[in-house]
Order: structure tokens, then C-alpha cells, then sequence
């Protein structure tokens, strides 16, 4: 989710208008004065966790002085409420940080027990909790009374796929000869080298019953379903380029399967239209690529 905004002018003017010395400030924050130097020059950023007590130190509200456009995810929460994840441990009265880093990464959700403790130290409700977590798990579910996010459309008006279950059974309708999920593992492991994916994972994955995966199951997942680790991404305008790719390569193969030539398309223009979707590919791949607009 969209991390606060941090702008070192902004906190240098901020802490001038509150006439306090960064050696002031620093001591608030139990940093030094170096520290709170390097804040302001843009040397460096401070850590998510401490931006409440920046805020609240030069008495700026946290959204006015750091604001962030869109819903909080769990580490968004943590952070809002003054907590690093290695905190979180004492919070939920646990050995390791581990629920919490696994929950915010999209890995596992919190057990039932850590969620009345969590959200009790965040200053939230528990229903706010498991909102937080679901956009940490790239549901980006509205607050109370806020209207549905609107899904990305392609061209001929049909809804884009947005869980990565839909992503996958997506990608097999495409192909002209869908993979069983046994198949589909294997091809992963082949081409990835190592064991990754097993039949039931990449079962669990494409009926939702897993909703994530960690970057080297993606990667693998991907390679054997002959399409790119884009199509993971939530950037929706990525998400178009792939789509409208996966569709024109489908219908190449089709064509390709019944004959090419006697459906009118010679073989220099269905060599000409798959260089087109591997460009297509490339300009997705540049769109990730492009830094984020300030």
C-alpha cells in the first residue's frame, strides 16, 4: 500500500516553525542529532514507525505533515501506531515477530488470538485489523461506506483479473492446451531448476484456497505457464498490456494449430504478429520499470 510521504524541506520548516533544535527533536525520538540532520538534508529517511513521533514532537498532525494517498495495509497500521515489526513480538506475546511479518507480507493471516491484541495496540477496531490485513494480501477492500474499488476493463468490457486464483485460471483459458496442475508443477521445476511447486500447491493457488505466493513460486509458476512474472503485478495498466498480449497469443495459436496459411494469415504475418506480443511484453515489462511520479 502507499507508504506516508516523506519530505525533508517539510520537516526542516516544521521543526523551525515548532522552534526546537534537532538535538531537541532527536532526544523526543531517542536519536541523535546527526540522525534528525540527515532526515532534513534527505540523506536519509526515517523508518515508517517513527514518523508518528516526528509528527507529533513538532505537533503537526500525522497526515498533514506525512500524508499518504490511500487505505493503510497492516505495516501501514504498525507504523501509524509507533511500532517496529520487531516490536510486535511483546504485543502478541510471542517468541519472534514471525505472525506479524508473515500476516504483512502477504503470507499468512493472523491467528484469531493475535487480532483483539494487535488491534487494541494500533488504536483500532478489530473489524479496521482485518481490513488492513486484507489489503496486505492485495485485496484492496474499502472502509465503511467508501464505494467499491471499480475493476480495470479490457477493450470488449470484461472485468481484468485481480486475485492471483483469477490470474491463474486467466492464463490457462488462454492457452490453447491448458496444463494440469501436476503438469503445471513440473514445468516449473524443470525450468526453475529445483523442487518449488507441487501439485496441491499450484492446486491450492488456482482455486484460492492459497491466495499468495512468495516471488520464487511466482517466478516458477509463471515460467511454466509460458507467460511473464508480470502478470503478478497489481499495477493495473501492466495488467491490461498482459491481458490484451495472453489474448492475441491465444488466438495465434489457434490459428497457428488449424494451419495458418489456409486461415489467410501467411507465415511472415504470423511471424510478424508474435514479434508484436513479445514487443508488447517488453513495454510492460519498461512500465514496471519507470520510477513512481513524485
Amino acid at each position: 500500500m502507499p507508504a506516508r510521504r516523506f519530505d525533508a524541506e517539510r520537516l526542516l520548516l516544521a521543526r523551525r516553525d515548532a522552534r526546537l533544535r534537532q538535538s531537541e527533536v532527536g532526544k523526543i525520538l531517542g536519536v541523535s542529532d546527526a540522525r534528525v540532520s540527515a532526515w532534513e538534508t534527505g540523506r536519509s529517511v526515517p523508518d515508517p514507525e517513527k514518523l508518528p513521533g516526528l509528527a507529533e514532537a513538532l505537533k503537526h498532525g500525522l497526515d498533514v505533515l506525512f500524508p499518504r494517498a490511500g487505505r493503510p495495509d497492516l505495516a501501514d497500521l504498525r507504523a501509524d501506531a509507533g511500532f517496529s515489526q520487531t516490536a510486535t513480538r511483546k504485543l502478541i506475546g510471542t517468541r519472534t515477530q514471525g505472525p506479524v511479518a508473515a500476516a504483512e507480507n502477504g503470507r499468512r493471516r493472523l491467528a484469531a488470538e493475535y487480532e483483539q491484541r494487535l488491534a487494541d495496540a494500533y488504536g483500532v477496531s478489530v473489524e479496521a485489523l482485518r481490513r488492513a490485513q486484507e489489503r496486505s494480501f492485495g485485496n484492496d477492500v474499502p472502509e465503511p461506506g467508501e464505494p467499491e474499488p471499480e475493476k480495470s476493463v479490457q477493450e470488449d468490457g470484461t472485468a481484468l483479473p485481480t486475485t492471483l486464483a483469477e490470474r491463474i485460471v486467466y492464463v490457462l483459458e488462454q492457452a490453447p492446451n491448458p496444463l494440469s496442475d501436476a503438469e503445471i508443477a513440473v514445468a516449473g521445476n524443470a525450468r526453475a531448476g529445483k523442487q518449488i511447486l507441487s501439485e496441491g500447491l499450484v492446486r491450492d493457488l488456482r482455486m484460492g484456497v492459497v491466495t499468495s505466493a512468495t516471488s520464487e513460486e511466482l517466478d516458477a509458476l509463471a515460467q511454466a505457464l509460458d507467460t511473464t512474472p508480470l502478470i503478478w503485478s497489481n499495477d493495473a495498466d501492466v495488467q491490461r498490456i498482459i491481458a490484451e498480449t495472453l489474448l492475441l497469443k491465444g488466438q495465434i495459436a489457434a490459428i497457428a494449430a488449424r494451419g495458418g496459411e489456409e486461415q489467410g494469415l501467411s507465415a511472415e504475418l504470423l511471424t510478424f504478429i508474435s514479434k508484436e506480443v513479445d514487443k508488447a511484453r517488453a513495454e510492460a515489462m519498461a512500465h514496471r520499470d519507470q520510477p513512481a511520479s513524485p
